[in-house]
């Protein structure tokens, strides 16, 4: 599988199976992609990351209206172009997009949106037709199709908890929060034939799936050649430093999907929000240049987004939750080749 297979791949389903946006299935279907072992890299900003002071409409003047407590001052932005900017926060992101290898789509959104954090997060990973409650993920149906034969580690999650996004009918995915200790010993009885107890199968076909995932990604881990770069000490720094070692050990993973909390912005959201910010540029722009001083960077594409925007208005000292559609802010900020 490449990048373009699934783009184009994905951009052919309708009625809610593997629907993606127009935009990603025309970029899908340039002749000047790069072909390779080429994956996915989801960032996910929880908690509702206000897109308006990141991304920022420095030259419209109702911004500083409706913004009186938490504009940013047009002196203090990093000017993008079309009268756009970027938090002070951001400097590794505008030099990704100077460099031509990032790219910013605004106003992505859903019909009728809501503001349950744990509900619209679920609607952002599972991609229901009309905000149905499904019980697996738009990449683990995705992984569901494209892995014709058993790849425990097709799809790989770094956290503590599992990801609704990876869930399929088939153990793809695994969830690790430190892969360098994520090593599974494998027990003889792995190898014994499948019965005629469909749960015993089940069961024993995911106890195979997590040892093998084990061996692949230590596998991965020994292969990969040593730093060059220095990552921040920040939790998501760590988990994309790991994710560049994994992709660089020849894992050849499909999706890698991590996160960073704590854009819930209703109160203190100046100072909040650029110390959230500064974590997500440091750690982004750390794996950017260490992938592309390894040569990786055409192969990977990274995704940044949350589950919805915030209000335009500001409350006075923050931002609450977006709820009209026509003002939907959410964003994702992807990095293309």
């Amino acid at each position: 599988m490449n990048r373009r297979q699934f783009l184009t791949l994905t951009g052919t389903f309708t009625g809610g199976t593997l629907l993606l946006p127009d935009f990603l299935h025309a970029f899908g279907s340039q002749k000047s992609l790069v072909i390779g072992e080429q994956c996915l890299v989801f960032v996910q900003l929880n908690g509702g990351n206000d897109g308006l002071n990141t991304f920022i409409p420095f030259e419209d003047a109702l911004y500083y209206d409706l913004r009186p407590k938490i504009a940013l001052s047009k002196n203090d932005v990093i000017p993008s172009s079309n009268g756009m900017a970027f938090h002070p926060a951001l400097k590794g992101f505008a030099t990704m997009q100077q460099n031509g290898d990032l790219a910013i789509i605004q106003n992505v959104g859903y019909p009728e949106p809501v503001r349950s954090h744990f509900r619209s997060q679920e609607i952002w990973q599972t991609a229901p037709t009309n905000q149905e409650y499904l019980n697996d993920g738009w990449l683990g149906r995705y992984l569901d199709l494209q892995c014709k034969e058993h790849q425990a580690t097709a799809g790989i999650n770094l956290d503590k908890i599992d990801n609704l996004a990876l869930k399929g009918m088939e153990p793809h995915s695994v969830t690790v929060k430190d892969p360098s200790r994520f090593n599974v010993k494998p027990k003889q009885e792995n190898d014994i034939k499948l019965s005629d107890n469909p749960q015993l199968d089940f069961v024993r076909k995911i106890a195979n799936s997590v040892v093998e995932s084990s061996v692949d990604i230590q596998n991965a881990l020994a292969k990969s050649p040593a730093l060059d770069v220095i990552y921040p000490k920040t939790e998501l720094a760590k988990n994309l430093e790991w994710i560049s070692k994994l992709i660089k050990g020849n894992l050849n993973s499909k999706v890698y999907y991590t996160s960073l909390g704590g854009f819930d912005t209703h109160d203190n959201q100046l100072a909040i929000h650029k110390n959230k910010l500064s974590d997500l540029n440091d750690a982004v722009y750390s794996f950017y240049q260490d992938l592309k001083n390894s040569q990786q960077l055409q192969n990977v594409t990274i995704v940044v987004f949350s589950e919805f925007g915030r209000r335009v208005k500001d409350n006075g000292k923050g931002t609450d939750h977006e709820l009209l559609p026509q003002c939907s802010l959410s964003e994702e900020i992807i990095k293309v080749k």
